[in-house]
């Protein structure tokens, strides 16, 4: 823990790790307060993709913890950061919420359903059949498929919900194309946190509850992979996977207890 606590970055997942739902996790704010206390450099990465940082900002607010816009990070930024250096100024059909139409418009995307660059896939509660084949048609007729992240199942107030890889499933499936998935574990979104913290990855944590994206994540791109029990992971599945978190802790707060 004291090696932790000497890091001077700090990447985290937010959901499972931070709240769940509409509701701060226990020891959320005395984290935070640390944080702030020691000087870290900290960063909140999530492979949500549907809330801007802005709006990410006004949610912990309304939990009464206030943290700046610039201290988040999202699948949908790293998405648009990704396009705009592959092809600048180029178009996609997107299937998305505002935090992905905002990141896509501010990093010079047009948004084009008749002969786009890309077809772009995120979280949305608009999901349709139109949408669904429209996007194959698209991909078929030569438009890249790309994913803001791997998530299969995300977490809700009434439990799991289908998120960014099972939106993506149909349209690899129909097409026989296979999408990229921009979000973490991929290292490009990992390696934009760490200059966005202008911190070293052997002087940076990755924070997270899920094995699946959080702690390989932190492991491949060399960072101090944290694993908290908050979220989806819990002592019984750690076993399921062939790697492991260098530390294992009950909370969030546990790094802000003396």
């Amino acid at each position: 823990m004291e090696s932790l606590r000497q890091k001077k970055g700090f990447i985290c997942d937010m959901d499972g790790v931070i709240y769940h739902g509409n509701n701060l996790l226990p020891g959320a704010k005395e984290f935070v307060k640390w944080l702030n206390d020691n000087k870290k450099n900290f960063l909140f990465l999530t492979n949500a993709s549907n809330r801007t940082p802005q709006e990410l900002r006004q949610k912990l607010l309304r939990m009464g913890l206030d943290v700046d816009a610039s201290h988040f990070y999202t699948s949908a930024l790293a998405t648009a950061k990704f396009l705009q250096l592959q092809k600048p100024n180029c178009s996609a059909f997107v299937i998305g919420d505002a935090g992905l139409y905002n990141a896509l418009h501010d990093a010079g995307i047009t948004i084009n359903d008749v002969d786009p660059d890309y077809v772009i896939i995120g979280e949305t509660a608009q999901y349709n059949y139109e949408n669904i084949t429209r996007a194959m048609r698209l991909v078929n007729n030569g438009a890249k498929l790309i994913g803001t992240n791997t998530d299969l199942t995300g977490p809700s107030e009434t439990g799991p919900i289908p998120a960014c890889r099972a939106l993506v499933a149909p349209i690899e499936r129909t097409t026989g194309k296979q999408a990229y998935y921009v979000g973490k574990p991929n290292p490009l979104m990992m390696r934009t946190g760490l200059r966005i913290l202008g911190v070293h990855s052997e002087d940076t944590a990755m924070i997270g509850d899920r094995m699946d994206t959080d702690i390989i994540a932190g492991i491949e791109s060399g960072l101090d992979p944290i694993l908290v029990l908050t979220g989806v992971t819990d002592l019984s599945n750690i076993n399921l996977y062939p790697y492991r978190p260098r530390l294992i802790i009950n909370s969030i707060g546990d790094i802000a207890a003396e």
